[in-house]
């Protein structure tokens, strides 16, 4: 008589190993989404990148154009030109 019932047994067996290490992948992988955006919502912003510096004589160049065209008064040409000066 050949016994069947350990081949049942092995094979009910293997499927709650396959089931259960489906459950474990999933929540492994959901617990790695989650710290994922813990740490991007933790993560302050990046600054916006500033503009390089120009260079003070052009920008006293522009100041000039600006001074001639009369948009800048006298007295508003004078202040920058001391604040680029420094």
């Amino acid at each position: 008589m050949m016994r069947r019932r350990p081949v049942a047994r092995l094979a009910v067996g293997t499927a709650v190993v396959a089931g259960t290490a489906g459950a474990v992948s999933g929540h492994m992988a959901n617990k790695q989404q989650q710290q994922a955006a813990a740490q991007q919502a933790a993560a302050p912003p990046e600054a916006p990148a500033e503009a390089p510096a120009e260079d003070p004589y052009a920008q006293l160049e522009k100041l000039g154009q600006l001074h001639e065209q009369g948009i800048l008064t006298d007295e508003e040409f004078a202040a920058q030109k001391a604040k680029l000066l420094g």
